[in-house]
């Protein structure tokens, strides 16, 4: 049993040692962050489910006006991002991206992007979107979240956690089952409060950052961004919870984030 547990400590700090070499450099922000799951595995995964949402969705056609209107703002994206990649240093961030873009048809206002750029809208967010511009940033946005590898990060994030409770609870094995659950408990709530959280809020200003860079760079004007931000705060989809219990940055915090950076990238990026 011992020799077992001393395998296991082994393991776990061989794991933890190999974190210092898992880290890549988000584009824009220069911040380092922990990507422990291989890219070849996510996009992978990613792919696979893209395709079943795909399979089972109501997806428009090809030839309808709000697929052509999607594709063609993607389009112009892509070429933005692949250009912005390309002169900073990071077009093999690129490598093994297969670019699609579909739109659901159902009344929810969302839109995302998988890693390896396979993204989806719904009919729901263009009647808050209301114009191309704003379709763009929140395109760009979804983009950025893909480009920046969120979702290896959250990933990641969620397997420390993991770790560092099943840690706990070896340690916790000689207690009472009331102290182990009232310890665990808490520990899931500090580690959400004092890692995920903060860190979901931070992916968010970044995802916002380079929407607006991707944005700008094809074209469009970087402070319809405000606008299209104040409609998704009055839709009644925006932040109402406490800032700091929320994955999100409230809607004033965002709108001022953005506020700031836009005559920025306007002077840097944009293209008329």
């Amino acid at each position: 049993m011992k020799l077992t547990k001393t395998i296991s400590y082994l393991f776990v700090l061989a794991w933890l040692a190999g974190i210092f070499l898992q880290c890549k450099t988000v584009p824009v922000t220069n911040r380092k962050e922990l990507n422990l799951v291989p890219e070849f595995l996510i996009k992978s995964m990613s792919f696979t489910e893209y395709d079943s949402v795909i399979r089972v969705s109501r997806t428009l056609p090809a030839g309808n006006e709000q697929t052509q209107l999607i594709r063609r703002v993607g389009a112009r994206i892509q070429k933005a991002v692949e250009d912005y990649m390309n002169q900073n240093g990071f077009s093999k961030e690129l490598k093994n991206y297969k670019w699609d873009y579909n739109v659901i048809d159902e009344n929810i206002i969302n839109a995302w992007c998988m890693p390896g750029g396979k993204v989806v809208v719904y009919t729901g967010l263009l009647p808050v979107t209301q114009n191309e511009t704003a379709l763009a940033i929140v395109m760009g946005h979804e983009i950025g979240h893909a480009i920046a590898h969120h979702g290896n990060e959250r990933m990641s994030q969620a397997l420390l956690i993991q770790l560092g409770g099943l840690t706990l609870e070896e340690a916790l094995k000689q207690k009472s089952q009331q102290t182990q659950a009232i310890f665990l408990s808490l520990y899931m709530i500090g580690a959400n409060l004092g890692f995920a959280l903060p860190h979901s809020r931070l992916q968010e200003s970044e995802a916002d950052k380079l929407g607006l860079i991707f944005a700008a760079m094809a074209g469009y004007d970087p402070e319809e961004a405000i606008p299209f931000w104040k409609r998704m705060a009055a839709s009644g989809t925006g932040n109402k919870i406490p800032e700091f219990l929320s994955t999100h940055p409230s809607d004033e915090t965002r709108i001022k984030k953005l506020s700031a950076l836009i005559p920025e990238v306007k002077q840097k990026y944009y293209k008329q």
